[in-house]
């Protein structure tokens, strides 16, 4: 074969080798086993090649007509195209050119190709790059302008050839930088369709989750950036990609809370429950009472699971493209400012989902960053009425925009507007829900909108036969029961559960000045510290008054408040097994009953010393006749007012001494210094117990912290909560198909007699069936009594007269 390098395509046809007759697929495999062999033949089927092209474009400049008269000319050049990107890998030198001619003639040629010829010299191109002879930013921009055109199919060739090649490199390559600015640099300019490929290609690989994350913060910031395009449709589309982005996300979450069998295999998500719970919701109690507690304990492991799943993930569920911003105060100040012109860049009104669309992006990034945007509260007036289309979305992005850095007097006239539009007696019931669902979100996050007078109007609601408005009312008593229950009626506050909660001062935020949940860890210590000197747990003040302990008359006074403490315990014990309608109160009032014990101790001790110094024993025989009304159960009289301040005051000042002796400890950071793994480690097992401890004792719903408020979208869903709309003709005659299924075809009584076949039935055998005797003496003794009461009756009663007499 090595004779062959020599030889011209003179002597190549006159020896009848001619390229002509050559099969191109079976070349292709002779030249990949025999490179050198077959070197002529290349050459000869380059020429032809550029010979092809040189043709093609004359045909082209002449008339397009000229190309569809004459297809061989487009397939002879399309074959070699495809057998030269097959066989360039084994002639780099040769074909040095061949990729660089292949680019421009789908650059300048591209309109005038027939669809199938774009597509052969697509793949030509794309098996170049894949055999290293081009690289991708040569491609990319290209492939980028070809997707303008109006074919279909090498739109979507060249899209998923750029997505797929992208998602292929490393994370860490260097070249992500270079494709992101021909990307961007596409998407800024003034063409609308070369903008919209390069938004749809940023989009999709932000949402395969390529371009993501802080490494690629720019991709975020252009597709935030085209909401200012000078197109309407590349804003709009930029619009709809943000929020739908979160529409993804949240689809993603409900999914993962859906399979929680599958989270409990992770070692990371342990469950840790008091012993004490588990063995009361299974032994304890009637069974009613058991199921109820055992409900509860699933609800609580499920609650601290959800949870700790949420904490443990490292995936960014919460993550939007209007995280990354640099500036965006700017930004939504800029497209507040679109939105109230009303007028966009092409002179024409903006439709009202296009408003819509804008208002959600708006409150998302007001929520997202906390930013003061105070002229969007009073913008949203003018669309926060019933009537209005999509007034449910309208809401969400009112209650969206709402955090604790915006001052209640900017919000102030929306929320009353809410109030005033649909919280009225003739407003609908779906309104009034929706209000009310609304109410509770915006005082969720700014609790200083509501007023006593207005909470208690709103919670009369509650008695509301709708079910959508009785739990709305409901929801708003529950959440403030939880931030301000003073506000409420005393019999809406429920329990008394510990220290009445107070909301926030505007500004007022909570500053850690040190590890996170480190005191857990201090009082583990200080509690198994106590346990190895003694089991007995003291209370502050408790060494002042150890002299006074020997005293008989303080004994006394100590053992009675023992039996009162053992009788509550035994009233709560009794009150468990009876009353089951709440679970967990008998945890609740074992805990108040401890507490109170503790809290008499503490009076008498403090008591005891008192009298020792002022020398007073009357004020003693006081508070002892006061702490023994208390313990009965008995009602606080006006006698008790000098006792009870007297306590005050002993109380405070034994308050005021274990600060001091707190203060006077040794800090943890001055014993060790530093925090160990196993310290880190105890103390989210200990913040585990915890919170599994409040889950068990809580009832209701936990108030959310700000930061996840903002973090989390407003689903305007939710606002609707209840709310049974009207079915439609089509809906109701599913219904009502749907429950003709199984019932059988309606047929009369006689029709189903004759349809019978076989012997009679067992009602019809029974009236055949031989009368005993003494039932036939019976019936005929009946018969004649009978008989004889209407003889008898016949002749007082008058019938009338007959018509023949």
């Amino acid at each position: 074969m090595s004779g062959s390098l020599g030889r011209t395509p003179e002597s190549l046809k006159a020896s009848g080798r001619s390229s002509e007759k050559l099969s191109l697929p079976i070349l292709q495999g002779k030249i990949k086993r025999d490179p050198d062999g077959y070197e002529t033949e290349l050459q000869l089927i380059y020429k032809q090649f550029k010979a092809s092209v040189d043709l093609f474009q004359q045909q082209a400049a002449l008339s397009f007509s000229s190309v569809g008269s004459d297809p061989s000319v487009a397939k002879d050049l399309g074959d070699r195209a495809m057998f030269l990107a097959h066989v360039t890998p084994f002639y780099p030198k040769q074909l040095a050119e061949f990729p660089a001619q292949l680019t421009d003639l789908l650059r300048t040629s591209c309109l005038a190709m027939p669809s199938g010829l774009r597509n052969h010299v697509s793949q030509a191109l794309i098996l170049l790059m894949n055999r290293k002879s081009l690289v991708i930013e040569d491609l990319l921009a290209l492939f980028l302008d070809v997707q303008c055109i109006g074919d279909r199919n090498l739109r979507k060739l060249a899209f998923s050839h750029i997505v797929q090649t992208i998602r292929k490199m490393s994370v860490t390559d260097p070249r992500h930088k270079g494709l992101q600015k021909i990307v961007i640099s596409m998407l800024e300019q003034e063409d609308e369709t070369k903008a919209k490929r390069a938004l749809v290609t940023l989009c999709e690989l932000l949402k395969k989750k390529v371009w993501l994350g802080d490494r690629h913060e720019r991709v975020a910031i252009a597709i935030c950036e085209a909401c200012f395009h000078a197109s309407p449709r590349i804003m709009v589309s930029s619009l709809r990609f943000l929020l739908d982005y979160e529409n993804l996300d949240d689809e993603d979450d409900s999914d993962a809370s859906d399979n929680d069998d599958d989270e409990d295999a992770k070692p990371e998500n342990h469950v840790v429950i008091n012993r004490e719970a588990v063995y009361k919701a299974n032994n304890k109690g009637t069974s009613s009472s058991k199921k109820k507690k055992q409900a509860k304990l699933q609800r609580a492991m499920k609650s601290i699971k959800k949870k700790q799943r949420a904490s443990s993930e490292s995936t960014t569920s919460t993550y939007s493209p209007l995280n990354h911003l640099n500036d965006p105060q700017k930004f939504a100040e800029k497209l507040l400012s679109r939105l109230q012109t009303g007028k966009s860049i092409g002179k024409t009104s903006e439709r009202i989902e296009t408003r819509l669309m804008m208002m959600k992006v708006i409150a998302r990034t007001i929520g997202l960053h906390k930013l003061q945007l105070l002229s969007f509260y009073t913008y949203l007036q003018n669309y926060a009425k019933p009537h209005e289309k999509d007034v449910t979305q309208i809401l969400a992005a009112a209650v969206q925009a709402c955090h604790d850095g915006v001052p209640s007097d900017a919000v102030k006239p929306l929320f009353m507007q809410i109030v005033n539009q649909f919280v009225h007696d003739r407003s609908r019931p779906e309104a009034i829900a929706v209000g009310l669902n609304v109410i509770r979100e915006m005082c969720l996050r700014i609790p200083e909108l509501m007023t006593e007078e207005l909470l208690q109007d709103l919670a009369l609601y509650k008695k509301e036969h709708e079910k959508a408005i009785s739990a709305g009312a409901r929801s708003l008593i529950a959440l403030f029961r939880e931030i301000n229950p003073s506000l409420l009626v005393k019999k809406d506050r429920g329990r008394p559960g510990g220290p009445v909660a107070k909301p926030k001062q505007f500004g007022e935020v909570n500053v850690f000045s040190d590890v996170p949940n480190v005191e857990l860890l201090q009082e583990s210590d200080h509690e198994s510290d106590s346990d190895e000197d003694d089991d007995d747990v003291e209370l502050p003040g408790s060494d002042d008054v150890e002299q006074e302990e020997l005293v008989p008359d303080d004994c006394g006074n100590e053992d009675e408040a023992e039996e009162d403490s053992d009788d509550d315990m035994n009233n709560t014990e009794d009150d468990s097994d009876v009353d089951t309608s709440i679970a967990g109160d008998d945890e609740e009032e074992d805990m108040n009953d401890s507490d109170e014990a503790e809290t008499d101790s503490e009076n008498e001790e403090m008591e005891s010393e008192e009298d020792d110094d002022d020398g007073e024993a009357s004020d003693s025989s006081a508070e002892d006749s006061g702490s023994k009304e208390k313990a009965k159960g008995k009602k606080r009289k006006m006698v008790d007012f000098d006792a009870n301040l007297l306590s005050a005051d002993t109380s405070l000042r034994a308050l005021k001494r274990f600060a001091e002796a707190k203060s006077e400890q040794p800090c943890l950071d001055e014993n060790d210094g530093i925090l160990s793994n196993e310290d880190f480690r105890k103390i989210k097992d200990l913040q585990a117990k915890k919170e599994a401890k409040l889950a068990l004792a809580r009832k209701g719903f936990k108030v959310p912290d700000s930061d996840q408020l903002s973090k989390k979208r407003v689903n305007p869903a939710k606002l609707e909560a209840h709310i049974r709309h009207k079915l439609t003709k089509e809906q109701r005659m599913e219904l009502v198909k749907a429950g003709r299924e199984d019932r059988v075809k309606y047929q009369s009584r006689t029709a189903t007699k004759q349809k019978k076949v076989g012997g009679s039935s067992n009602k019809q055998k029974e009236h055949k069936k031989n009368m005993p005797l003494a039932a036939i003496r019976s019936k005929a003794g009946r018969s004649k009594r009978s008989k004889k009461m209407k003889k008898s009756n016949s002749g007082t009663q008058f019938r009338g007269r007959k018509a023949w007499k």
